[in-house]
């Protein structure tokens, strides 16, 4: 599965950058796939348990600097998929090659 989430400091001012490294961090020391853009990190792995709990320590990381964490999440659950993080962005590509 797939977990692409944003997580955000409120109550901390405009600049939280230094609060979404806190989460991203979590997210690469997992060890599990992941990608990380300008709104999102998406992580990969096996189950939901195993995602999840990558997504619930880094709101936690937040968490524990800002009074209030919003986190926005969005779940490919397809059992049996490999490196979807990289195969799904290839077929589109090829598309568009194509």
């Amino acid at each position: 599965m797939i977990v692409a989430f944003s997580v955000t400091p409120l109550g901390v001012g405009e600049d939280v950058g230094e609060y979404v490294a806190d989460a991203v961090r979590v997210v690469r020391e997992s060890g599990l796939p992941h990608r990380t853009d300008a709104m999102f990190t998406s992580v990969e792995g096996e189950s939901w348990d195993e995602v999840m709990d990558v997504v619930k320590r880094a709101v936690a990381a937040v968490e524990a600097r800002a009074p209030r964490v919003s986190l926005v999440l969005k779940a490919d659950i397809r059992p049996g998929v490999t490196d979807g993080l990289t195969s799904k962005v290839e077929t589109v590509e090829r598309y568009l090659a194509g």
